[in-house]
């Protein structure tokens, strides 16, 4: 099953969740904010997406900026990095979408067309 992580705050996230119901996806639905990914599934899902680690954090949002990570990321071991992410929901890029064969951080209409077609 589809899984899509989201803040229902999130403008992107209402983008996201609209446009697979005009669609007619069927996914289950995360609250990231209270069921923040843990660490063990961060690391299958960063390691099943191909993407850079970066890509999973919400550099746009507050406690991005609040906790200055522009400028402590690149000093910060792959470890913390991921201890960091699955310590707070608000830091993770979102949505998340997350099919049997591709893992997305953000949404982009066609990326996820083309990851829920196969």
């Amino acid at each position: 099953m589809t899984k899509v992580y989201c803040y229902s705050r999130c403008t992107t996230c209402k983008k996201a969740l609209a446009w697979l119901e005009s669609n007619g996806y069927k996914y289950e639905l995360i609250d990231i904010k209270t069921q923040n990914p843990d660490e063990k599934t961060l690391r299958a899902l960063h390691k099943k997406s191909g993407l850079p680690l970066k890509k999973f954090f919400n550099t746009s949002g507050i406690l991005y900026r609040e906790m200055e990570l522009s400028k402590k990321l690149p000093s910060m071991s792959e470890d913390e990095q991921f201890a960091l992410l699955s310590s707070d929901g608000m830091i993770v890029k979102r949505p998340l979408l997350v099919t049997e064969s591709a893992v997305l951080t953000g949404f982009k209409e066609e990326d996820w067309k083309a990851a829920l077609k196969s």
